[in-house]
């Protein structure tokens, strides 16, 4: 008699699972939901700040981890005071997330004594954040400064060689080494960023209207020639009337 296929164990949604973080390569030990909320909460802090690089990608994700455990901060502070009210039941079978909280709460009164020890963690994190943000933002706008150097000196050196009937090429004219060593700009972005800057540079140039000469009513004398300084009286003091 063939045994019946027994149906797979539901997972304990309060237990807990070990995550290794793929940017920073530490190990987190979060519940299957906190790990989907971390992951989600990481991947919309990157979108916001744009990270590009090594160094500001580690920026941005320690931003994240400060700004998880501010939140994460706040959430037990509000399970510390649900417990002091006396009438959160503590044992709720049917609702794990509600353990979960609890349980963290818990935690935080046995090892931390007092809620006053949380309000400063939370200050500290909030400096962290302040401090990589500001490095964050001190970063990516020296970034920007170099690139648009860099795009200044390729366009005058493209402009040079168009004068001079030469081709340019940017693999042997322009040398990686006069790149900061710190952002390492590929020649593709340089070059359409020559191309759109000059496209611009055409465009306010197409459209700029030409100044337009002032015209002199019919019957009137022309200003230059009535202060005797026109071309009419050049050798005359006054005007002969």
């Amino acid at each position: 008699m063939l045994d019946e296929p027994t149906a797979p164990k539901k997972r304990d949604p309060r237990a807990l699972k070990a995550y290794r973080h793929g940017l920073t390569g530490q190990v987190h030990i979060l519940t299957p939901a906190d790990q989907v909320a971390y992951e989600k909460h990481c991947k919309g802090i990157h979108a916001s700040l744009a990270p590009v690089g090594g160094l500001e990608t580690d920026l941005a994700q320690a931003i994240a981890d400060d700004r998880w455990r501010l939140n994460h901060a706040a959430g037990i502070e509000g399970s510390i005071f649900a417990i002091g009210t006396g009438h959160l039941k503590l044992d709720s079978p049917n609702n794990p997330e509600v353990d979960v909280a609890i349980g963290q709460a818990r935690t935080w009164l046995a090892e931390g004594k007092n809620i006053q020890l949380l309000s400063l963690y939370e200050h500290r994190i909030q400096r962290h954040v302040e401090k990589n943000l500001g490095l964050l933002r001190q970063l990516q706008q020296d970034r920007k400064a170099a690139l648009e150097q860099v795009v200044e000196q390729v366009a005058d050196l493209i402009e040079l060689a168009e004068k001079q009937g030469e081709a340019f090429d940017i693999e042997r004219d322009y040398p990686r080494e006069a790149i900061p060593p710190q952002f390492d700009f590929s020649n593709a972005l340089i070059l359409r960023l020559v191309a759109h800057r000059r496209r611009l540079k055409d465009t306010k140039r197409w459209f700029t209207p030409a100044k337009k000469p002032l015209k002199t009513p019919a019957g009137r004398a022309d200003v230059a020639s009535i202060s005797g300084y026109g071309p009419k009286s050049a050798g005359r003091g006054q005007f002969a009337g």
